[in-house]
């Protein structure tokens, strides 16, 4: 649904999205994460065409998101919830959206209900919540009910039901065959939320692939009556070790390795097990820890 091709960007000779490439297929939820100016918003904004790229390119079902003779019915997109006038309502917002989409007008109240928005239909925008604002936005994204979705941030300012609503909102779409590329900083909700995770940091995809796959961590918790040593035979293996969790050994090797190591030593052990590390240790490890 949606190629991308070595797309780079230099701001006066300052690298700022280098070589970026990934594809996304229909009936998944793609996760776009990394740090504040790894590249995220920039890549998004090439793609959408509203920022030229230095080099590479991108294509929705086969062509440029700007080639297409009414982009809003092959993907919507929301990247600045703020970019609405204020003095519009969000009723009539999305009603000049909707005759220049070519949708019926009535598709504008059946989103802003659907999205929580229908006692503030007639407010001017510019008395919205940052919350409002994001789902007003995400009505006018999904305005054409377009396949492909590409959000940046759409959760920020939302309460605990407005996050869960439009979790199930995104994988509903995803459920009905449709595409959805999800920038979020909410990494609780991305873990419950998407299905893969695109990762840039400086601007170079440092991981993508099946968020399972990639939480998977290839280490193992160890655990027995004399933990010293265990920990010596590891090491002697040439294993590195650490404490883990509740008074395990967190030991950089797969469990299978591990079994090998202590039971060719004469250790005894009372548990070895894969340690599946969270989408936040994820995060830090390959973005770097600031800390």
């Amino acid at each position: 649904m949606l190629s991308v091709r070595g797309l780079t960007k230099n701001y006066s000779g300052r690298l700022v999205v280098d070589s970026v490439s990934f594809d996304l297929r229909p009936g998944t939820v793609t996760a776009f994460l990394g740090p504040n100016g790894a590249g995220k918003s920039t890549t998004l904004r090439m793609i959408t065409g509203l920022t030229p790229p230095s080099g590479g390119g991108s294509w929705i079902a086969g062509r440029p998101f700007r080639d297409w003779p009414n982009p809003g019915h092959v993907a919507g997109v929301l990247l600045d919830a703020s970019a609405v006038h204020p003095g519009r309502s969000g009723l009539a917002h999305l009603r000049n959206a909707a005759a220049l989409m070519g949708v019926p007008a009535d598709r504008a109240r059946q989103l802003l209900a659907q999205l929580g928005l229908a006692d503030a239909a007639g407010r001017k925008v510019g008395g919205y919540s940052l919350g409002m604002r994001q789902r007003l936005g995400l009505a006018h994204a999904l305005l054409a009910d377009p396949p492909l979705l590409m959000l940046d941030e759409p959760i920020n300012g939302l309460d605990p039901v407005g996050i869960r609503a439009v979790r199930e909102l995104l994988r509903g779409h995803a459920g009905r065959g449709g595409t959805v590329l999800l920038s979020s900083h909410v990494l609780s909700e991305v873990d419950q939320t998407a299905d893969r995770i695109v990762m840039i940091g400086g601007g170079r995809v440092v991981a993508d692939g099946p968020i399972r796959e990639l939480l998977a961590s290839h280490r193992s918790l160890v655990r027995g009556p004399d933990m010293g040593a265990i920990a010596n035979a590891l090491m002697r293996a040439g294993v590195r070790v650490q404490p883990g969790p509740d008074g395990q050994i967190l030991a950089d090797a797969p469990s299978d390795r591990v079994s090998d190591v202590v039971y060719a030593a004469g250790v005894r052990v009372h548990g070895i097990s894969d340690h599946q590390q969270d989408l936040e240790e994820l995060f830090f490890r390959l973005a770097g820890d600031p800390r």
